[in-house]
């Protein structure tokens, strides 16, 4: 539903994208990055707002630049928070119905803030609301078309843990319904919550992409990291290197933390050499398999 392909974005003789290509289709799809990264100006360019320097965006096999049809198609709730003070919730989601053309502009926006938990009679300025509130109205002004790409930049910011898990149900709703979803975001649990499906762009550049298990398995040239715990740490550890089973440990009272290369062959052994030491075993645990440890080792590189 979004292919991109080879995108460079400059400002001058600042790079803010580089030689980016990927291809997103239905579901939820979490693009991770530092601030700074990209990716808003990503976002920018598959919606159409700005050109890229060099290569071609299109979503649903159209170019959003220049095809008035397919602008029409794709939700956009931006980071930036230039929202009109002074009107309400309905009124501002009204406009955005309005300036989709679309009728019954009145209950098309009810119904978009009802998805997001908002009140349609609520008289209150949109300058008086919450941080996480104005987020919502966003969301409901991005929704109001029925979007078949919906575009959401750090659409979690400022919602509180309940809003928030609500908000991540509700993209995952309208992500069973055949919907493509981005969401941008540089915290990592959100993401991991979000799914599976990441983009990791850094510098710019596109670092990784697909399930962020999966990323840390490709890292051949960085070892697992292994907690176990044992009943003799020390000398565990110490059979560990002597056998080449591990390439490095860190003794602790109660556990080995160790770094190997072959994480299959040290399953297969760690068993059968804690019963020749007479060793009890409590637990064997990787401490390297999470979003933050694949995203510090993809930036970092």
């Amino acid at each position: 539903m979004v292919q991109v392909t080879n995108v460079t974005k400059s400002f001058g003789d600042v790079v803010a994208v580089s030689d980016v290509s990927f291809d997103v289709g239905p579901g939820v799809t979490a693009l991770l990055g530092p601030n700074g990264a990209g990716k808003s100006t990503l976002f920018r360019v598959l919606c159409g707002l700005t050109p890229p320097t060099k290569g071609a965006v299109r979503v649903l096999g159209r170019d959003a630049r220049t095809d008035r049809m397919v602008r029409g198609r794709i939700g956009l709730a931006p980071q930036q928070e230039t929202l009109f003070d002074r009107l309400t919730a309905h009124q501002f989601v009204s406009i955005a119905a309005a300036s989709h053309g679309i009728p019954e502009q009145e209950t098309v926006a009810r119904s978009a803030l009802d998805l997001v938990e908002l009140s349609s009679d609520e008289e209150k300025p949109l300058g008086a609301y919450s941080k996480g509130m104005r987020q919502r109205v966003k969301l409901a002004a991005a929704l109001v078309n029925d979007p078949s790409v919906l575009i959401l930049d750090e659409p979690l910011t400022g919602l509180d843990p309940v809003q928030r898990t609500r908000m991540i149900e509700l993209f995952n709703g309208l992500a069973d319904e055949g919907k493509c979803i981005l969401v941008s975001s540089h915290v990592l649990d959100e993401v991991a919550r979000l799914g599976s499906r990441v983009l990791v762009i850094a510098q710019g550049r596109l670092a990784a992409t697909g399930d962020y298990h999966a990323l840390r398995d490709l890292m051949d040239d960085r070892p697992h990291r292994i907690r176990v715990g044992a009943s003799d740490p020390r000398r565990l550890a110490s059979v560990l290197i002597e056998r080449g089973i591990a390439d490095g440990v860190d003794v602790s009272a109660e556990s080995v933390t160790l770094d190997t290369h072959d994480v299959d062959g040290f399953g297969r052994a760690v068993a059968p050499m804690a019963r020749e030491l007479d060793i009890h075993v409590t637990e064997v645990v990787p401490v390297d398999d999470d979003l933050e440890s694949v995203f510090r080792y993809l930036v970092e590189r």
